[in-house]
């Protein structure tokens, strides 16, 4: 049924949005930065059963503590002292864990840091599959286990050439006691390699060989064939050698990944208003004076989603439409930047008002990719915000002002994360839009609306 509307009814509505306004104003408080409860320091004497806490346990100044029937004070952090007493354990948990906070732990798939917090396992053949790929692997590997394999490759073809050479060695008799360095003159007996005296001196001659140092003391004769060949074949595959175990150290340390860690992304995200709308935005930056070309922003959403089929999936993508200012998710990135989400039909926070946000349980995962200036590789950035890291009602500092007398812009990175708290609706976007053509349309001589965006019951009579 439709309603048609006069201008006697315009004072009760403009009650009915002063009054919204003025609740909506109320929002100035980020929804993250609400201080955790103290942590709880307290000695307690426990009467009646010694080994559990049957209790509540409070104090004033903290708050209080469900006790679970039948547990036992260590299962609450407490420990007995003797007597009866029992006092707070210090915490051998994890750093992640906060006794006395209510805060929960989110669950997230991207780290602040852009590592991916994934664990793979029941994985057939892996090391055959990881050993196949070498090369990747010892790049991405920690540097003590690349340079330990770096280590061991030298050292192992070292003693493995030196094995061979001592075997060349013994079977043509050199090493017999007529036949050492100090008794070839008498003898008058020509070894394959010179002033050779045991294994040692082949180990010596090995490293000298592979990696052509030369000495000058101990040479190859004519007189061993194989001897010769060992010795090129040794050359060669010294070269091989140096080359493939240097190329990995300089991939490990010109990898896209170092590159990333100068590129910042804000500790929040934040929702206001621009333009009329609300919007969520977040920061990003670059530390470097070498730029980043071609950089490009992409958002993507991960929420548990149920089909029409009954189906849950519980870490479903969504892609996000983002831009910088109105140049798209394109960046010309020489100072850091507000990429902007405009909440719109198209956006999955339409629906979602400030206690959705903070009650919803989602990730919204950022990648900022682009190729490095100075060496032309590609690198990519990552980060991500949970819920409780969206700052509502907030609204970024510029960073990026002009120094007259250096005739120059500043970044001052200090402020980077800092923000502005505005008075932002509670309401959802799609509430807001409802208001605003409400209020759209009173502007008007006469208007039709509908009951629903009244929110008046009517009936036929």
């Amino acid at each position: 049924m439709r309603i048609n509307l006069m201008n006697s009814l315009q004072p009760p509505v403009d009650e009915k949005l002063s009054s919204a306004a003025s609740d909506y104003s109320a929002v100035t408080t980020p929804l993250q930065r609400l201080s955790p409860p103290p942590r709880i320091q307290r000695q307690v004497t426990i009467e009646g059963q010694p080994d559990s806490l049957n209790s509540v346990i409070s104090n004033p100044g903290s708050f209080p503590i469900t006790i679970v029937p039948n547990r036992p004070a260590s299962f609450y952090g407490y420990a007995k002292t003797g007597g009866g007493v029992f006092q707070r354990q210090a915490s051998t948990r994890s750093r992640n864990f906060r006794p006395g906070s209510m805060r929960k732990v989110r669950r997230r798939a991207v780290f602040k840091n852009g590592d991916c917090n994934v664990m793979q396992k029941n994985l057939m053949r892996r090391r055959l599959r990881f050993m196949q790929d070498l090369y990747t692997t010892l790049v991405d590997s920690q540097w003590r286990w690349t340079l330990l394999v770096f280590a061991l490759s030298f050292i192992l073809s070292w003693l493995f050439f030196a094995l061979l050479w001592w075997l060349i060695m013994y079977t043509h008799g050199d090493l017999e006691e007529l036949h050492l360095p100090e008794h070839q003159e008498e003898s008058g007996w020509t070894p394959c390699v010179s002033a050779i005296h045991g294994f040692t001196s082949c180990f010596l001659f090995s490293i000298e060989t592979q990696h052509t140092i030369g000495y000058g003391v101990r040479t190859t004769s004519e007189e061993c064939p194989e001897a010769i060949f060992m010795m090129c074949f040794q050359s060669i595959f010294g070269v091989m050698s140096s080359a493939f175990m240097g190329g990995i150290v300089f991939a490990k340390m010109t990898r896209a990944k170092q590159r990333a860690q100068t590129l910042l992304f804000s500790k929040y995200a934040v929702i206001c208003q621009r333009d009329g709308g609300l919007s969520l935005m977040f920061r990003v930056g670059d530390m470097r004076k070498s730029h980043i070309i071609g950089a490009g922003v992409r958002a993507q959403l991960i929420r548990t989603r149920t089909t029409k089929e009954g189906e849950v999936m519980s870490q479903h993508f969504t892609e996000l439409e983002v831009s910088a200012d109105e140049c798209g998710s394109d960046l010309f990135f020489i100072w850091p930047m507000v990429i902007e989400h405009k909440i719109d039909e198209n956006s999955p926070f339409y629906n979602m008002s400030a206690t959705d946000i903070l009650q919803d349980k989602f990730e919204l995962v950022v990648v900022l990719e682009g190729t490095v200036e100075s060496t032309g590789q590609s690198t990519q950035a990552r980060s991500s915000y949970v819920n409780t890291e969206i700052l509502w009602g907030h609204r970024f500092d510029p960073v990026v002002l002009y120094n007259k007398e250096r005739q120059a812009y500043e970044i001052d990175y200090g402020r980077f994360n800092e923000t502005t708290q505005v008075d932002t609706p509670l309401c959802s976007a799609r509430e807001l839009n409802e208001i605003y053509k409400i209020q759209e349309g009173f502007r008007t001589p006469e208007t039709t609306f509908t009951a629903r965006q009244l929110s008046i019951n009517h009936s036929d009579n």
